[in-house]
């Protein structure tokens, strides 16, 4: 959110103003306002008691008390996937990540499914316009949810300047590779711990590096880091020999357009949802197999060279700018 924000405010002219709207509890007020300090706009952070999540359900849900009551008349209003008020006029917007939630439940956990399926639905129900992070779901929308596809608008993610080839690899005495997963079931993560132990009962000193799932994840030759910070990610991504991500479904994948931007091989699922951030940059492999994921790691470890060149140009047009500029044209041509 931060980085499409950050994008819009670097391409709207002189003619148009952004206002930051965000309903939080006490606690969080500062960190969403320091958050929001170096990207150009009006803040308006509606503070309210503690729990702040039933307040933006409540409000959501009640459709009651439009948001120009805290934010003044607007021209357009693009809502977050966790509240979506009312509003008296301009035009309503928001971004779609992906339908996941609603094509397979059962990946989620209830709390998920209570907020996304309620939010997709009304947003086909309400807005003007949607964006989306990448053809895949756009098609989607207009497909499940019965959406004009005149009114929906690709706008793929960026990627921040800290993913690049130069900078620190983190020192490590063994090779290893990086995947970034939590451990839900569309993560994938039991198919690649199967291949991984193909691979490395072929090259025992491999290790596999897990960012994002717990340490509940335990394997022979498996280090399962848990939450990295941003800062630390490009470090780990340039140190990999491979980054592999065989995930059943996303919306876009940014993990593998950062590790592309990191000079790191990569070894991406053959789901369409992946296609645009893998375009013809990475090492595509049947998900559901952990033979033909082991073989796209061999692959990757023997073939590096041209997968590190091509990632590398290929990331190169995901920006947060390039972003905030087509989200810009949609709303100018959907209000002309």
């Amino acid at each position: 959110m931060l980085g499409m924000l950050g994008g819009l405010a670097e391409v709207v002219g002189g003619d148009h103003e952004l206002v930051f709207f965000g309903v939080t509890g006490p606690r969080n007020a500062d960190r969403v306002r320091v958050a929001l300090d170096g990207i150009r706009g009006r803040q308006r952070i509606l503070v309210v008691p503690p729990p702040s999540n039933p307040w933006r359900k409540l409000w959501s849900r009640a459709q009651r008390i439009p948001v120009e009551r805290f934010v003044g008349p607007l021209d357009v209003f693009h809502f977050s996937d966790w509240m979506y008020p009312p509003q008296r006029g301009g035009l309503r917007t928001t971004t779609v990540h992906d339908l996941g939630p609603l094509h397979h439940p059962e990946w989620v956990d209830s709390p998920t499914r209570a907020l996304h399926v309620p939010k997709a639905r009304h947003a086909a129900e309400t807005c003007d316009l949607m964006f989306a992070t990448s053809r895949y779901p756009a098609d989607d929308v207009v497909r499940t949810l019965s959406y004009p596809a005149e009114r929906v608008v690709v706008a793929y993610p960026g990627i921040h300047e800290r993913f690049r080839v130069d900078g620190d690899a983190v020192p490590t005495p063994r090779p290893y590779l990086l995947t970034v997963a939590s451990l839900e079931p569309r993560k994938n993560l039991s198919a690649l711990l199967d291949a991984f132990a193909l691979v490395r009962a072929r090259r025992p000193d491999l290790e596999l590096v897990v960012v994002g799932a717990g340490a509940g994840l335990a394997a022979d030759g498996v280090r399962a880091l848990g939450y990295v910070d941003d800062e630390q990610l490009p470090s780990l991504y340039r140190g990999a020999d491979a980054f592999v991500f065989p995930s059943l479904f996303e919306g876009f994948g940014i993990p593998v357009v950062e590790a592309m931007a990191c000079g790191t091989p990569t070894v991406v699922s053959s789901h369409p949802s992946l296609d645009e951030a893998s375009a013809d940059a990475a090492i595509r492999i049947d998900p559901t197999s952990p033979e033909a994921i082991a073989a796209g790691i061999e692959r990757a470890l023997a073939e590096p060279g041209d997968l590190v060149e091509r990632g590398r140009r290929h990331a190169a047009q995901f920006t947060w700018r390039a972003c905030g500029a087509a989200m810009l044209r949609g709303y100018e041509s959907a209000r002309a």
